[in-house]
C-alpha cells in the first residue's frame, strides 16, 4: 500500500535538488493516497511512479545574437510529462529562473490543470532561462528564430502544443509561430496564444484572469455571498493580474492592489477602469514599473512589499510561485481574509497552502482557479481544426461553462460535511482520476 512520507522520500531520492517539484508532488499525492488505499489497481500498475515521472524531457542549447553583434549561449528544455488524455499542452517561459525543477513542477500540475477542463490535452510544459526584459525587438526575435529551430522537432498539433507564459506574450508567440511555420510549411494549431489575425481565439488574453473570477464567483456562491462590494488584493501586473483586476471590477469589486518585483500600489479608492486602462498601457506597451501608477494617481507605494499585510476580503495571488509564505499566510487570516485564490502556478508556500487549507476560509488552488488560460488554449485548438473563429461571447460563454465545470468537481471530490469544500483535496482527486484511468485503460506499461 502506498505511504506518503516513503513515497515522497523515493521521489527526492529519484529527483534530487528539485524542492519545487517535491513540493508539488507532496500537495498532489497528499490527497491521492488517502484517497487510493482501497484501490490497489493503482498501486498495482505503478500509476504514482508513472506519474511523477515525465515522458521525456528534452534540453537544448540556443545560440543567439544581440544587437552589438555579441553571442550569447542560453539553455532551453520541453517537460513532455503525460498524454495519456491528450497531447501534450503547456506554456513556454522565458525568464532567468528557469531551469528543470521549475518546469518540472509545472509541468507535472498542468497533468491536473488540463485533465479538470476535460478538453483532451495532456500536460507539458516548457522554456529558457533567457531573459527577455531590456532586450529590443530585434533581440528577441533572434532568440525565438534559433529556439524554434531546435523545438519545432517535438512538437506538432497532435503531439505538443506549447503557448505563453511568463515572459512569452504575443510578441513571442508571433516570433515563434512564424518560425515554426516557415520550417514546417504547415500552418496548424502547433502553437496557441496567436495573435487573432492568424489562428487565436477572442478572449484567450483574458482567459486566465477572467476564468479566476469566475472561479471565485462559483465559490461565492456556495456561501450565499456575491462579489460586488468585497475588497480584493492582487498580487501581480501582468497578464493575470490585469484581466483579474478588469473581470473584478466589471462585478463590482473593489480591487486595491497590483504589484510587480520592485514593490506594490495600495490604492485606497480601488483601481477603476480609467486607472487599469494606464496599468494595461504601462504593462503591455511600454514595459514599465507599478511605481509609476502610485505617481499618476497619487496613491501608496511600498518598495519591496507584497500585498498581503493588507486588510481584505479576498487575496488573489497572481505573480508568480511560493509568493505567499506561512508569514503573509498569518498576516491575512489575522486581517480577516474569507477567500485565497491562486490565479498563478503554486503561489502559496507548502506550509500557506497547509495554513489556509486548515482554516475556515474558502482555499482554491491554482490547478483548478486559474485553468480558464488553458481552456480558451484547448478552444482555440478546436477552432484551428474547423478552420473558424468563435465569436468573444461564444467563447466567453464556454470558458463561464468550464469553470463552472471545474468548481462542480472540486465540490464533488472535495466536500468535507454539508458546508465545508476542501478544494485543494477535490481538484486533485478529480484531476487524478481522469488521468489514472487512461493509464490503466491503455496497460500496466
Amino acid at each position: 500500500m502506498y505511504d506518503l512520507k516513503p513515497f515522497l522520500e523515493y521521489v527526492k531520492e529519484v529527483n534530487p535538488g528539485e524542492e519545487k517539484f517535491h513540493q508539488a508532488v507532496k500537495e498532489v499525492f497528499g490527497d491521492i493516497i488517502p484517497y487510493i488505499k482501497d484501490k490497489p489497481e493503482y498501486e498495482n500498475a505503478a500509476i504514482l511512479e508513472r506519474l511523477s515521472e515525465p515522458d521525456r524531457m528534452i534540453r537544448f542549447r540556443v545560440t543567439w545574437q544581440d544587437d552589438d553583434k555579441n553571442i550569447h549561449v542560453n539553455r532551453a528544455w520541453r517537460v513532455q510529462f503525460n498524454n495519456s488524455i491528450g497531447p501534450y499542452k503547456g506554456g513556454l517561459r522565458f525568464h532567468p529562473t528557469v531551469n528543470e525543477d521549475v518546469l518540472k513542477f509545472l509541468g507535472f500540475e498542468q497533468i491536473f490543470k488540463n485533465a479538470l477542463t476535460n478538453l483532451p490535452i495532456g500536460g507539458a510544459k516548457g522554456g529558457s532561462d533567457f531573459d527577455p526584459k531590456g532586450k529590443s525587438d530585434d533581440e528577441i526575435f533572434r532568440f525565438c528564430k534559433n529556439l524554434m529551430m531546435e523545438l519545432h522537432r517535438y512538437i506538432g498539433d497532435d503531439t505538443d502544443i506549447p503557448a505563453g507564459d511568463i515572459g512569452v506574450g504575443k510578441r513571442e508567440i508571433s516570433y515563434l509561430f512564424g518560425q515554426y511555420k516557415k520550417l514546417t510549411n504547415r500552418f496548424t494549431g502547433t502553437i496557441t496564444g496567436k495573435d487573432i489575425d492568424f489562428g487565436g481565439s477572442l478572449i484567450r488574453t483574458e482567459a486566465t484572469g477572467y476564468g479566476l473570477i469566475y472561479f471565485v464567483s462559483n465559490m461565492l456562491e456556495e456561501k450565499n455571498e456575491v462579489l460586488k462590494g468585497k475588497k480584493v488584493l492582487i498580487s501581480g501586473s501582468g497578464n493575470v493580474a490585469i484581466y483579474a483586476c478588469e473581470k473584478a471590477i466589471e462585478l463590482g469589486a473593489k480591487v486595491i492592489t497590483l504589484s510587480d518585483s520592485d514593490g506594490m500600489i495600495y490604492d485606497k479608492e480601488g483601481v477603476d477602469e480609467e486607472k487599469l486602462a494606464f496599468v494595461k498601457e504601462l504593462k503591455e506597451v511600454r514595459r514599465g514599473r507599478i511605481r509609476e501608477y502610485a505617481e499618476e494617481f497619487d496613491c501608496e507605494y511600498r518598495e519591496g512589499e507584497n500585498p498581503w499585510s493588507v486588510k481584505c476580503d479576498i487575496a488573489l495571488p497572481c505573480a508568480t510561485e511560493n509568493e505567499i509564505s506561512d508569514e503573509d499566510a498569518q498576516k491575512l487570516l489575522d486581517n480577516g481574509v474569507k477567500l485565497v485564490a491562486e490565479g498563478a502556478n503554486m503561489p502559496c508556500m507548502d506550509k500557506a497552502s497547509q495554513l489556509f487549507r486548515k482554516s475556515d476560509i474558502q482555499y482554491a488552488p491554482g490547478k483548478a482557479s486559474n485553468a480558464g488560460g488553458v481552456a480558451v488554449s484547448g478552444l482555440e485548438i478546436a477552432q484551428n481544426k474547423i478552420r473558424l473563429q468563435w465569436t468573444a461571447e461564444r467563447v466567453d460563454d464556454k470558458l463561464r461553462e468550464i469553470m463552472k465545470d471545474i468548481h462542480d468537481q472540486c465540490k464533488n471530490y472535495g466536500t468535507n460535511g454539508e458546508d465545508s469544500i476542501d478544494y485543494v483535496k477535490g481538484a486533485n482527486i478529480a484531476g487524478f482520476e481522469k488521468v489514472a484511468n487512461a493509464m490503466l485503460a491503455f496497460g500496466p506499461i
